[in-house]
């Protein structure tokens, strides 16, 4: 059974600054790409922050005179502060920057994504360089995958691969992402399965499991557990 990953969904052609970019070349980039951030890389291509419309707007917010020193500053006014007086992406970047590896499933990703509270994560290969960015948006898209296309990794990659279910015994509807599965399986703990992994298939919204079982296998699980 296949899972989705980012780099099924990331942009890879991702524009890029230096640590000695200046302010307004950085305007320049994220205005002509239509992007609201751009990662800042070192010489071989690591990701060493990310620059932001937000860290950029501290300059506007003090028409580019920095705030004097406080005697007692939050962690993030200091950094406001620092900011709006910086001149190049080197001063100007989040650091460290929110990464993904590129096998990093979907739902992995969202869950940093909130954690972090990031609108985007760079991704990098396995020698920590940048290979791609996926956004909040990127995400989404599993949710385009068409009906038929979920159906078939339902039946193949679930129910037949995963649970070698024969052909006939299950029947699996699909209609915008939303999964049915209705008939009778040999055993309980079967019938769970094929529900929740049939739960993780890309583009999956929800699953009515109406499956049925001759056998509850669960049942003599537990008493055996018991019986340790």
């Amino acid at each position: 059974m296949r899972l989705w990953r980012v780099d099924d969904v990331m942009t890879k052609d991702v524009v890029t600054v230096r640590e000695q970019t200046p302010y307004r070349e950085i305007v320049d980039v994220l205005t002509a790409r239509h992007v609201s951030a751009v990662p800042v890389v070192d010489d071989v291509g690591r990701v060493l922050g990310v620059v932001s419309e937000a860290d950029l707007l501290y300059k506007i917010e003090t028409d580019g005179r920095p705030e004097p020193r406080r005697v007692f500053e939050s962690r993030r006014r200091q950094s406001a502060r620092a900011k709006a007086g910086a001149m190049t992406a080197a001063g100007l970047m989040t650091t460290p920057a929110v990464t993904a590896p590129s096998h990093t499933l979907i739902p992995a990703a969202a869950r940093t994504m909130d954690a972090q509270q990031v609108k985007r994560l760079p991704v990098i290969n396995d020698l920590g360089r940048l290979i791609g960015i996926v956004t909040r948006g990127d995400l989404l898209k599993v949710h385009l995958r068409p009906d038929a296309d979920i159906r078939h990794d339902v039946v193949e990659g679930v129910l037949r691969r995963v649970l070698a279910v024969e052909d006939g015994i299950v029947r699996v509807e699909v209609h915008d992402g939303v999964v049915t599965l209705v008939g009778e399986l040999d055993r309980h703990s079967a019938a769970e399965a094929a529900a929740r992994l049939a739960h993780a298939v890309a583009g999956v919204v929800a699953v009515e499991d109406h499956l049925t079982y001759r056998f509850d296998d669960t049942a003599l699980a537990n008493m055996s557990y018991r019986g340790t």
